[in-house]
């Protein structure tokens, strides 16, 4: 950076982000062909001619970088395997605030060894853990958008 140069990630992801957005943002067509033919995208007719140049951005990036593809292998290939999770760390994760596990109802405390084993029998039960919720707008969820 001293000598006027940017750093690798700037070079090689937010410059043709940011390419991408003015090409898009200024409607240069010519620009905005190019990046869609140098990417192979297939972009419809109806994105690129509507009005808002916000609907084409986001009909590219989605094609280009789409956002659940992009999480879903960071997750695969970040997080730890659940076959990996030792019984102390199941303990703290069924037992909320100060409540001990030997607290919980004997049935909640049998599925510590049912999440340890994490099988994918017919017969063992199904264990969802959310981690962090937030609230979102009804019409911002992918059912709710007019196609």
């Amino acid at each position: 950076q001293s000598k006027g140069k940017k750093p690798l990630f700037v070079q090689l992801v937010l410059d043709n982000i940011w390419s991408l957005y003015e090409a898009v943002m200024k409607r240069d067509k010519e620009k905005i062909e190019k990046i869609i033919n140098s990417l192979g995208l297939k972009i419809g007719a109806r994105e690129s001619r509507h009005t808002d140049p916000k609907v084409h951005l986001n009909a590219i990036c989605s094609q280009w970088l789409p956002i659940s593809d992009a999480v879903l292998s960071m997750v695969c290939n970040k997080l730890p395997s659940p076959l990996d999770i030792t019984a102390e760390r199941v303990e703290k994760l069924m037992c909320v605030g100060a409540r001990t596990f030997d607290s919980l109802p004997p049935e909640t405390q049998e599925l510590k060894s049912a999440f340890l084993k994490c099988s994918s029998e017919r017969t063992a039960p199904v264990i969802v853990f959310v981690s962090k919720m937030f609230a979102v707008d009804a019409k911002a969820l992918p059912h709710n958008k007019p196609r």
